[in-house]
């Protein structure tokens, strides 16, 4: 490693290394903006589409509130979970809000305009859509103006140059990457690559979910493994649940969440909501109630915390904890797999 390192002190050598270096970032650009385009183009004509045929009376009594599960049962089928009912929603949203293609910003992406969806004030919206265009924003940096209310921070100040100027220092540490692409799981989803949850995880973390699989299954108390990175939606924004399993001698799903460093009060309230929605959108009439679970693989000592619901503290006391793995026990196999897995790294380094 030194050896490139002092080899590059040569002028010429560095200089071929720059040009090369800008040939590989450029050719990086025009694969994701050919993708951004494709997808947005695709999801704004699927939209246009739907919008029409729901137009035509005598069709639209027929299919009514099924039309978007019809063709997601088909479409998802085919093509993968990247046209399902909730992404169909999107598209049909997304040409009723920008219902002329042409004053489509395209350096924008299909994450891009889904964030925008959530802003009701149309002169708003296509602010932002601009804004985003102009300043480079990566979706994380949109939402972030979003959330903080930047257009209207603006609208009201006496001093723009200092709201701009704070935007601008906010949004330069959420710049994308093209490696942060290739992990976005709604581009996965379009492009239908297999098991495109598992991108999203780090080598430790992905065996981490391995084990504790593995753990569960083998523990012969009614685990049925459901999914890995399974997403549930809202109508402005899409969580993914590292694990997902049914128990079916308690009848009920049992979620799980991993987390890196110290656990906090957000991560236990994000657990919770994932509980109500689990809930709501996936319990059936004769099913418990929704049990979450968050794990924190930390170097000292892992932790694992049981989500719990209020009204239910009863139920999980006397029959759930029957059936369920302790805290102790889950957190003993993710130090023991953690321990084991941060030796046969070491093992690797030369």
């Amino acid at each position: 490693m030194s050896e490139i390192k002092s080899d590059s002190q040569d002028p010429q050598l560095a200089s071929l290394l720059g040009h090369l270096g800008e040939l590989i970032r450029q050719a990086r650009q025009k694969v994701l903006r050919a993708v951004d385009t494709a997808q947005v183009q695709t999801c704004w004509q699927i939209g246009r589409h739907i919008v029409e045929f729901e137009q035509e009376g005598a069709r639209r009594a027929v299919y009514g509130k099924q039309l978007l599960a019809t063709l997601a049962k088909v479409l998802t089928a085919e093509f993968g979970k990247g046209f399902d009912s909730s992404n169909l929603r999107y598209m049909r949203l997304f040409y009723q809000a920008f219902p002329k293609c042409d004053a489509l910003r395209h350096e924008l992406s299909w994450t891009h305009y889904r964030a925008l969806l959530r802003i009701e004030n149309d002169h708003a919206r296509h602010w932002y859509m601009n804004e985003s265009a102009t300043q480079n924003w990566s979706t994380r940096a949109l939402e972030r103006q979003i959330n903080t209310l930047y257009y209207e921070r603006l609208l009201a100040s006496r001093d723009r140059s200092a709201v701009e100027q704070e935007a601008a220092t906010q949004t330069q540490q959420l710049m994308t990457t093209p490696r942060n692409f290739i992990r976005d799981p709604v581009v996965l989803e379009f492009l239908g690559l297999p098991n495109a949850g598992s991108v999203l995880e780090t080598d430790l973390e992905q065996a981490l979910i391995n084990q504790l699989q593995g753990f569960l299954l083998e523990l012969g108390k009614g685990f049925a493994f459901i999914a890995r990175q399974q997403r549930i939606s809202t109508e402005s924004k899409d969580f993914y649940i590292d694990l997902v399993f049914y128990n079916y001698l308690l009848k009920c799903f049992v979620i799980f969440d991993l987390k890196r460093g110290e656990l906090t009060h957000q991560d236990v309230g994000q657990m919770d909501m994932y509980v109500r929605m689990y809930d709501d959108l996936k319990r059936g009439a004769e099913d418990g109630p929704t049990v979450g679970i968050i794990l924190c693989a930390r170097k000292d000592e892992s932790v694992v915390r049981y989500s719990v619901l209020q009204g239910n503290e009863q139920l999980f006391a006397s029959k759930y904890k029957l059936v369920l793995p302790s805290e102790e026990e889950l957190r003993a196999e993710l130090d023991r797999e953690r321990i084991a897995l941060e030796e046969r790294l070491l093992d690797r380094k030369p």
